[in-house]
């Protein structure tokens, strides 16, 4: 144990002097085109692409200075693949979340978290229950969630920069089969890498790639912690954001795991779009511009809760 840990200091102390201090729109095209490409077929749960994407994030998170939580940044669970009503049931299948840790720098607040969430995967070939298409073909899913993917990896990067201002320690999670059920995000609060009471907040980030051009960003859970609603209104007019923020309507994606755990939510998009679960989510129609702005904005709301003494408490929302 002592030589694993030794091995982990060496190498927080490697990466950090070379982390990234700015996200780049660069950076965040080069990982939505490998995610989105033909290669990978859609991100389907389970086999050797759901095993390349895996370790595309790892390796990501190695090379940015993040650490595994324990001795492997996998939490490995089974996922049970959804049909159309009457088709005959697939087996379920191995997938996996990716988890890595920034530790903050508070001798007491470093014993507690911000979780950064997005789901990797994506619906591979289509014509399943969630397509909104009856085409037969790649769903790239380039804004759903090749967008909250490369997010997490940029954003992430950017805090092992900044990593001596935080007090609260961060969580990186990109979670595996959320278009399954939310499979994911429920197997880890149901199987925890830190207890539950130690999460103060999970921000999770679904389809941040299409800001449009009255720059706007849509949160809901804002309301779940303690002056959400008027912190993320006040973060917003420096990058050039009209927010869009909702106390309530935690909506449909992985933060809802968490805010049936009694944790602050924030579920965080840019709005729906006509290529939402078909083959035309691509990579060309990503605004990487406004992807970076929202990219800051969210670094910034993590800064506030985790970079300093927040107080942090569970507000429950109709």
């Amino acid at each position: 144990m002592r030589i694993y840990k030794a091995i982990a200091i060496a190498s927080i102390c490697i990466n950090v002097s070379t982390a990234q201090e700015e996200i780049t729109t660069s950076e965040l095209k080069d990982h939505i085109t490998f995610l989105t490409s033909d290669q990978n077929s859609g991100r389907y749960p389970g086999g050797k692409i759901n095993k390349r994407v895996v370790s595309y994030i790892r390796k990501d998170f190695k090379n940015a200075g993040i650490l595994p939580y324990a001795k492997s940044y996998k939490q490995t669970f089974k996922a049970k693949l959804r049909v159309k009503k009457g088709d005959e049931p697939k087996k379920a299948v191995k997938t996996w979340n990716v988890i890595g840790v920034i530790e903050g720098s508070d001798p007491l607040l470093k014993d507690e978290f911000v979780v950064l969430g997005a789901h990797y995967d994506h619906l591979g070939m289509g014509g399943g229950p969630s397509s909104k298409s009856d085409k037969i073909q790649i769903h790239h899913g380039a804004d759903d969630n090749a967008s909250g993917t490369s997010a997490l990896l940029e954003i992430g990067e950017k805090l092992v920069a900044h990593k001596s201002e935080l007090k609260r320690s961060v969580l990186l999670v990109a979670f595996g089969a959320e278009e399954q059920g939310l499979l994911g995000s429920k197997y880890f609060t149901e199987h925890p890498v830190v207890p539950l009471s130690k999460i103060k907040l999970m921000i999770n980030m679904d389809m941040v790639g299409r800001l449009n051009q009255a720059n706007q960003v849509y949160m809901g859970g804002a309301g779940t912690f303690p002056g959400g609603v008027e912190l993320m209104k006040e973060l917003a007019p420096p990058l050039g954001l009209s927010p869009v923020v909702h106390a309530g309507s935690v909506g449909g994606s992985d933060h809802v795991s968490f805010y049936k755990k009694k944790i602050s939510v924030m579920g965080i998009h840019t709005g729906g779009h006509p290529q939402y679960h078909t083959p035309e989510d691509t990579v060309e129609l990503i605004n990487f511009e406004g992807q970076k702005k929202v990219c800051n904005y969210i670094f910034n709301a993590i800064m506030k809760v985790a970079g300093t003494p927040y107080p942090m408490e569970f507000i429950y929302q109709d």
